[in-house]
């Protein structure tokens, strides 16, 4: 009960007791009884009684009134507090920062938000400018919204820059003044990453409207939603007619139902699509395109919607082509090159299997190209290829073949035979257009093909296994003569492999410097004089030991190795020379040439560089012996050749006389200096007239064209005797001495003693 009601209460009980006594004014002390007091002070007794109780009723309701007026005063109190402290944390902890700016722009107030943008606690600012916390370019626009705002003027909101420690945030200021006027509220909103937000919308719109790539996006269902400039100038669909419509309408029909499941069904399970793709633009143009899905789901995963970007590929894939037509076409003549014959004949052998027909590799090439191309130069030869080329394949029929594997080289592919024998007709005309006289530069040219042909299946299946067989009957048409096609033989071939694998063993051999030279003298059976040797080449294997040239020279005969080997032993010659002349011997050597060598359009300025390497020996000193039949090819040439030699000081001699094609025109058109006569004539002479006639025609010959003679093979007095009868006096063979060592020559030189018989 409250204390201030309580002694009210008390003294209205004292009250009560009081008005128990009479009230009546009359003097009652000289009656013990008055009967009419006493009634009289019962009346007023029970009167005052009830008014009391009524009294004190009315006020403990009272009482309890004001109990219920203190506690809502109490509650409202409590609430209000409550209100005043969610307020001020409001305030205080608001997301915008809360400033009371005075007139000259001094902070007289800030919340807790405020003063964390202005990095520092919130005691620290108050009486501070805001003003110090701004940019320089933005000090100036804050000024003016000041101003503004004091002076009653309404101000759009502004965007102000703070510099706290180096670090620039945005912020947006709005200023609303008191009513006082004293003071205005400046509300300070961080809208940093918002403008960070924009800048990268802005950015993406940017890159939406001006990307090279054609974009696309759809809805789940596929409908178009959006798309941007480059989608129309790709598709000539413009944004009006795309939007709302299905991609379905840029289908162009040639990918399968297939196709898009399985796009759809990558798409689903990985979010992410892209392949090549040909479409239809909205002229009705297909078009082949570069294409990405990709699906794009909000934060609990859900598709929400597609993007598709794409590039028109036209160009790419018109340079795709040209590339992989380059890569497998030869880029003299178009023809398909060695890499796509690989793959066409691995088709035709299939197609071939499956219709049970046959099958014919032809291998083709070119006889007396290389005169061409020498003679008339690069350009003319590229001509006649080309022209030559479209003549082969005119002599094909419509479902063969014909590549150009490099040179003078093609290969025909000729399908679909019902017997062997039906493929002559046309390697017949593959021949006839090989032979054709053809105008190149002005120039009437002609030349010949030689054929290699091997069947499908006779002879197997396995495609490089056919080309090497085409290739060596090829060479077995060119030893047949040229201008003709020959078929795979295998007894042939096993030959040939033989002949393969000692070619292997002599580049080897050469590599691993096994071959050596020995020297067998020539003399003058008249004065007994050594007047040179001959050096001659032995090959010393490792296993077989010293093996003479003709177990090994056919062998690499037109080989590059012949060549080579020729350049070694006239270099081993030339060092060997030197190493006599040194030890006071000087003694003239001959070489055997070679036709492939002898034809070597450097042979002559690799001659004059061995030369060179050796200046203290002479030229004179050095004899090249060589056979007839390497100069019959190019007669003009080889003596050419010839006399650029001889005035360097080297001399010829024809080896082998009367064993080729000898002929006065030929002994007239080379300038050599001896002939020599083959030992198979010296060996008869004294039992067949035939070579008797033959060796005293030589000797004739040689007198007519003041020509030195040699005479090989001599190994009896008899023999000897005969030639000088004949006025030949220079001789060479096992009866004066066999092949020796190069360190065995000076002494037999120093020891030799003619035969008495011999001299005159």
């Amino acid at each position: 009960m409250n204390k201030g009601i309580k002694p009210t209460i008390q003294s209205l009980n004292s009250l009560r007791k009081d008005s128990m006594q009479c009230q009546h004014k009359h003097d009652c002390n000289d009656c013990n009884e008055c009967n009419e007091c006493n009634e009289c002070n019962e009346r007023c007794s029970l009167a005052d009684e009830v008014a009391a109780d009524r009294l004190l009723h009315e006020l403990q309701v009272h009482q309890i009134e004001l109990e219920m007026q203190q506690n809502e005063l109490i509650v409202a109190r409590d609430i209000a507090e409550s209100a005043a402290a969610n307020y001020q944390a409001l305030y205080d902890l608001a997301p915008v920062g809360y400033v009371s700016l005075n007139r000259t722009g001094y902070i007289t107030q800030a919340n807790f938000t405020a003063a964390s943008m202005l990095g520092m606690p919130r005691k620290n600012i108050l009486g501070k400018r805001l003003g110090a916390y701004l940019t320089e370019d933005s000090l100036l626009q804050y000024n003016a919204h000041l101003a503004n705002t004091f002076q009653g003027v309404d101000s759009p909101d502004s965007e102000i820059k703070l510099n706290i420690d180096n670090k620039l945030s945005t912020v947006q200021l709005k200023l609303t003044i008191n009513e006082d006027g004293l003071e205005c509220l400046s509300a300070l909103t961080d809208i940093t990453a918002t403008k960070k937000s924009e800048i990268k919308l802005k950015l993406a719109a940017s890159v939406f409207s001006h990307a090279h790539e054609g974009i696309m996006i759809t809805d789940l269902k596929g409908n178009i939603l959006e798309v941007n400039d480059t989608f129309t100038q790709i598709t000539g669909f413009s944004r009006q007619e795309a939007i709302g419509k299905n991609p379905r309408i840029f289908r162009s029909g040639r990918q399968s139902a297939d196709f898009y499941d399985g796009m759809w069904s990558t798409l689903k399970q990985h979010n992410y699509w892209c392949d090549e793709i040909w479409n239809k633009r909205k002229n009705g143009e297909i078009y082949p395109q570069m294409q990405s899905i990709s699906a794009v789901r909000d934060v609990y995963g859900k598709v929400m919607h597609y993007v598709s970007m794409f590039t028109d590929i036209t160009d790419k894939k018109a340079h795709q082509q040209q590339l992989e037509h380059t890569a497998h076409h030869d880029m003299l003549t178009g023809l398909p090159n060695r890499a796509l014959l690989a793959n066409k004949l691995a088709q035709a052998l299939k197609q071939s299997q499956r219709r049970g027909k046959k099958l014919a590799l032809a291998y083709l090439d070119l006889d007396g190209f290389k005169a061409i191309n020498d003679t008339h130069g690069h350009s003319t030869g590229d001509q006649f290829l080309v022209l030559i080329s479209q003549a082969l394949k005119s002599a094909l029929r419509a479902g063969d073949f014909l590549a150009r594997i490099g040179g003078d080289e093609f290969v025909a592919v000729l399908s679909d035979l019902e017997q062997a024998s039906d493929c002559e007709p046309v390697l017949q005309r593959m021949l006839v257009a090989a032979s054709q006289s053809i105008i190149c530069n002005e120039e009437i040219l002609q030349a010949s093909t030689s054929i290699g042909v091997t069947l499908y299946p006779q002879n197997g299946t396995d495609p490089d296994l056919l080309l090497r067989q085409a290739d060596h009957a090829l060479y077995q048409a060119k030893d047949a003569g040229k201008s003709c096609y020959l078929f795979f033989d295998k007894d042939s071939a096993e030959a040939s492999k033989t002949k393969r694998k000692s070619l292997e063993c002599i580049i080897q051999a050469y590599e691993n410097q096994e071959f050596v030279l020995y020297f067998q003298p020539k003399v003058n059976m008249n004065t007994g004089k050594v007047v040179g040797v001959e050096a001659l080449l032995r090959w010393q294997h490792p296993q077989q030991g010293l093996l003479l040239p003709e177990v090994f020279l056919p062998m690499i005969e037109d080989h590059l190795i012949s060549i080579k080997i020729g350049e070694w032993v006239i270099d081993t010659v030339l060092k060997q020379l030197d190493e006599w002349q040194e030890k006071g011997l000087t003694i003239p050597v001959s070489v055997n040439i070679g036709a492939s060598q002898l034809q070597s359009s450097d042979f002559v300025a690799n001659l004059a560089a061995a030369l060179t390497a050796y200046p203290n020996i002479s030229p004179e000193l050095l004899e090249m012996e060589i056979l007839e039949t390497s100069a019959l090819e190019d007669m003009v040439k080889i003596s050419q050749r010839m006399n650029a030699c001889l005035q360097m000081g080297v001399k010829f001699a024809l080896d082998d006389f009367g064993t080729g094609y000898s002929s006065l025109t030929y002994l007239k058109s080379l300038p050599a200096t001896k002939l020599k006569i083959d030992q198979s004539f010296i060996r008869d002479m004294l039992t067949d007239t035939s070579d008797l006639a033959i060796l005293k025609a030589i000797i004739g010959l040689a007198d007519i064209f003041d020509l030195g003679v040699v005479a090989e093979g001599v190994e009896t007095k008899a023999q000897a005797d005969k030639l000088l009868s004949l006025n030949c006096t220079v001789a060479q063979g096992y009866g004066i001495s066999k092949p020796m060592p190069a360190a065995q020559v000076p002494k037999w030189v120093q020891a030799w003693h003619c035969n008495p018989t011999w001299t005159a």
